[in-house]
């Protein structure tokens, strides 16, 4: 592992974040010092939505008031990019009380030379796996997963039969629909040693690593290679969980395929055949079928994989979920926080039954966190919102008070569907470019059309400025 020392002076990045969990520095987005200039969300949960109470090293020191050294984790940030990050976290002091954090951040996602790819290869060989908060997800059961859906009640039942079957499962669905959770449960609902369970996120390390951490390397194989197992002799009799399976690179998945046809697999510069007998449960964020078209996943170890598959929908199409989760957010974040919220206003409900949820569960979830962690009030409203949704939040009202305001009048026309088109158009138009003021830009915003296009339409239509 790297030392402190070196760490300390060789830190990539460096984050700040005060007792209220609001982050007040972000090098790793700071355009100034060559930053990826990223928006960055003044709450830490809202930004690094992966990252829970129970198994971050920020939360940890905050609540403690003690520094991690040296801790390595898996998170992605909101944008969904996947971090493998080595951490020193240390406390900030007033008088006596924890006010803030300050992190300092190796990123091993990128690493370059040799030393380093073998102390990375060795953090995964040594213990097997990333596995965050595995107190937690030791104790996942399907009566843990939070839904009164239907399809998501049948995706339950399929997933225990699974579960008791010697054939590999392929769970898809959006990012933070459950995925992880389901595997959890899977894995606790099977019989088999719990220490022989292995889980690694494709998505997490870098491509030319990938194929060395799965089934072993061999002395000399390439420059500074040594004889390693891979995960998969590792997991020999017991579960593999292949996260974000779709992140594998297409020439990997065909050592896979034969990992799950024939049982054996060779390490990269070894003329030896392996055997190895494992569970195979792998994860997906897209449609394996869209994967295909894309050339992200191979036909034949999908048609390997197809005969125990677990589809989630998305949030947004399973609107009973959305107030049921939302009432059990509310009870457990209140625990958490000491605060006692009723519930949420009928107008937030309205918006919240509206919204997409392109984050889906886990977006709901840190959403509700980050609203009762600031509230001072027994129902939560609009002013409570994090800003990226307050901002939605106001295009929708816009919207709807427009759709209220525009009405079209048929016992005044001909039914000639061009001229009730361009009816409804000119008085839209019409309509947001005086709620506006004559704004264009602002105007074609909450129309969703470019300012050009609008323009054009104004002219098309015989509106003045």
């Amino acid at each position: 592992m790297i030392k402190t020392e070196e760490m300390i002076k060789k830190a990539d990045y460096v984050l700040v974040v005060n007792k209220d969990y609001e982050i007040v520095y972000n090098s790793r987005t700071d355009a100034s010092i060559g930053g990826s200039g990223e928006k960055t969300y003044r709450n830490f949960f809202e930004m690094y939505p992966s990252l829970g109470r129970s198994n971050s090293s920020i939360v940890k020191t905050m609540t403690e008031g003690v520094g991690v050294f040296n801790d390595v984790q898996e998170w992605t940030d909101i944008n969904g990019k996947v971090y493998v990050t080595q951490n020193i976290t240390i406390p900030l002091f007033n008088e006596g009380q924890v006010v803030g954090v300050v992190e300092l951040t190796k990123d091993l996602t990128t690493v370059g030379d040799v030393r380093r790819k073998d102390a990375f290869l060795d953090k995964i060989s040594k213990e097997g796996k990333f596995r965050p908060n595995r107190e937690a997800t030791d104790k996942i059961s399907f009566e843990d997963i939070l839904t009164i859906n239907d399809e998501m009640l049948s995706a339950i039942e399929q997933a225990k039969v699974f579960a008791t079957s010697s054939n590999p499962v392929l769970i898809y669905g959006d990012t933070g629909t459950g995925k992880e959770m389901f595997a959890q449960a899977i894995i606790n609902h099977i019989a088999r040693p719990q220490q022989k369970v292995i889980i690694q996120n494709c998505a997490a390390v870098p491509e030319n690593l990938i194929e060395g951490i799965l089934f072993g390397t061999v002395k000399g194989s390439y420059t500074g290679a040594e004889n390693k197992k891979g995960l998969f002799e590792e997991a020999n009799n017991g579960i593999f969980f292949l996260d974000e399976l779709n992140a594998l690179p297409y020439a990997v998945q065909g050592k896979l395929l034969r990992v799950l046809q024939e049982g054996t697999f060779r390490p990269i510069g070894s003329n030896v055949e392996k055997k190895t007998n494992v569970k195979i449960i792998a994860a997906m964020n897209i449609d394996p079928m869209e994967a295909i078209e894309k050339n992200v996943l191979r036909k034949d170890l999908f048609y390997r994989l197809s005969s125990n598959m677990i589809y989630l929908p998305p949030l947004k199409e399973r609107k009973d979920d959305i107030e049921y989760l939302i009432d059990n957010y509310i009870d457990h974040f209140n625990e958490v926080y000491g605060k006692d919220v009723k519930g949420i206003s009928d107008e937030l409900r309205n918006f919240f039954l509206k919204y997409e949820w392109e984050g889906n569960v886990r977006e709901l979830k840190h959403v509700i966190e980050s609203m009762i962690s600031m509230t001072r009030n027994d129902i939560l409203g609009f002013y409570e919102l994090p800003i990226y949704l307050s901002g939605k939040s106001k295009k929708q009202k816009q919207r709807e008070g427009i759709a209220k305001e525009v009405v079209l009048d048929l016992s005044s026309q001909n039914f000639n569907l061009r001229d009730a088109v361009e009816n409804v158009e000119r008085e839209m138009i019409t309509t947001v470019l005086r709620n506006t003021k004559g704004n264009k830009t602002k105007a074609g915003e909450i129309l969703g059309i470019p300012r050009q296009t609008l323009k054009y339409k104004m002219t098309k239509l015989g509106i003045e400025d």
